[in-house]
């Protein structure tokens, strides 16, 4: 269960988790701090809905929603699978450009040696206890190294905790972003569809479930919290953060060339935990369209993983479907959730639980909030 709540949180805290808190420091400062407490409490909402229905009917999130509305489950698999696979093409750029920091190596070989190393988890016998032992050795790495460097930035911590609950400014688009980041597309299903590999299920299950929920989306957001103070710091200084990569300049101005080396190595363990993490989640989805993929899920994944190297290699930049990627991210969520609360007292699907109608109420509320957000969000682009 600590494997699938770190599965859950390395694979959300990827290349575009670190710039996005970056930016969104930058541009808000300390009010930032409000975007990310609100952000948690939604997080929690989809994860404890999400986890506990998909484990206690022992069904994968497509065929639940195949239950609640025939067709739906193939529709959310493609949703999902397509950013998986879109996100994926980022997670590979950014394990090339850690890797180079780390090297000096050219970019594309850094990017393939990156895809070799994650296929080796795959390779192995027992994938999944090798996936588990990968997203908590990174993922503790990560925490540890990031909050050295908020440590070292001195950042305003009252002020901080002032404006966490006292705003001077607010984004609902950004908002959309963080949440969409976090448990959007993918994401928020990754490690509940570990847990039914694992074998875990059933409505005995459901306290222990819920726990690791909480436990994937509180690892998530102390690694955002470290982020945001460490980018803090930097800022209330008048230090400008470079455009291209700005979470960079945060670790530069704060530790030199080490921190270079530091941001490096904190973006290779991002970028290749959320390479594993989007192809086990993607293709967990997909061998629902087909037996030979069920049959065969472990090719199919380095298939998959091997596909977005390709991409990038030979694309370079995909800027344009990483933004589509994260804006269906966001869509995703109010789409998935709703067929997971509709499922929730669907006797068929859950057999004789009981969904604690708060919960329910509370996930309502998350998917009302996702879609005012996200309207208004694809409004203002209109």
């Amino acid at each position: 269960m600590l494997g699938a709540a770190f599965l859950m949180a390395t694979s959300a805290i990827g290349p575009g988790f670190i710039t996005q808190t970056t930016v969104f420091t930058a541009r808000y400062a300390a009010s930032f701090g409000f975007i990310i407490l609100l952000s948690v409490l939604l997080d929690i909402g989809v994860q404890l809905n999400v986890w506990r229905i998909v484990t206690v009917s022992g069904r994968y999130a497509q065929d639940i929603a195949d239950g609640v509305w025939k067709g739906s489950g193939k529709l959310l698999t493609l949703l999902v699978a397509f950013g998986g696979l879109a996100f994926n093409i980022g997670n590979i750029a950014g394990c090339g450009l850690g890797l180079r920091l780390l090297t000096g190596f050219p970019l594309l070989a850094c990017v393939w040696i990156s895809c070799g190393i994650a296929l080796l988890i795959f390779l192995v016998k027992e994938a999944g206890k090798a996936m588990d032992f990968f997203a908590k050795l990174l993922g503790i790495l990560m925490l540890l190294l990031t909050g050295y460097v908020a440590f070292a930035a001195h950042p305003p911590l009252f002020e901080a905790l002032h404006k966490m609950v006292m705003p001077d400014r607010f984004s609902e688009s950004a908002t959309l972003t963080i949440v969409g980041g976090t448990v959007g597309g993918y994401i928020c299903f990754s490690g509940a569809h570990r847990l039914l590999q694992a074998g875990i299920s059933g409505p005995a299950s459901v306290k222990h479930v819920s726990r690791h929920a909480v436990a994937g989306i509180v690892l998530a957001s102390v690694m955002r919290m470290i982020l945001f103070l460490a980018a803090l710091g930097v800022v209330v200084t008048g230090v400008k953060l470079d455009q291209d990569n700005p979470a960079a300049t945060v670790f530069a101005t704060v530790a030199g060339q080490k921190g270079l080396y530091l941001f490096g190595l904190v973006l290779w363990c991002a970028a290749i935990t959320s390479v594993t993490g989007s192809a086990y989640t993607s293709i967990s989805f997909l061998q629902s369209l087909h037996s030979g993929i069920r049959r065969h899920t472990r090719a199919v994944t380095i298939v998959f993983i091997c596909i977005s190297t390709l991409i990038f290699s030979l694309v370079g930049k995909p800027k344009q479907v990483l933004l589509l990627a994260g804006a269906l991210n966001g869509l995703v969520l109010p789409l998935s959730l709703s067929l997971i609360l509709l499922a929730a007292y669907r006797k068929s699907i859950i057999g004789s639980y009981r969904h604690p109608r708060w919960l329910a109420v509370f996930g309502w509320l998350v998917v009302v909030a996702m879609s005012y957000i996200a309207g208004k969000t694809l409004l203002s682009l209109v």
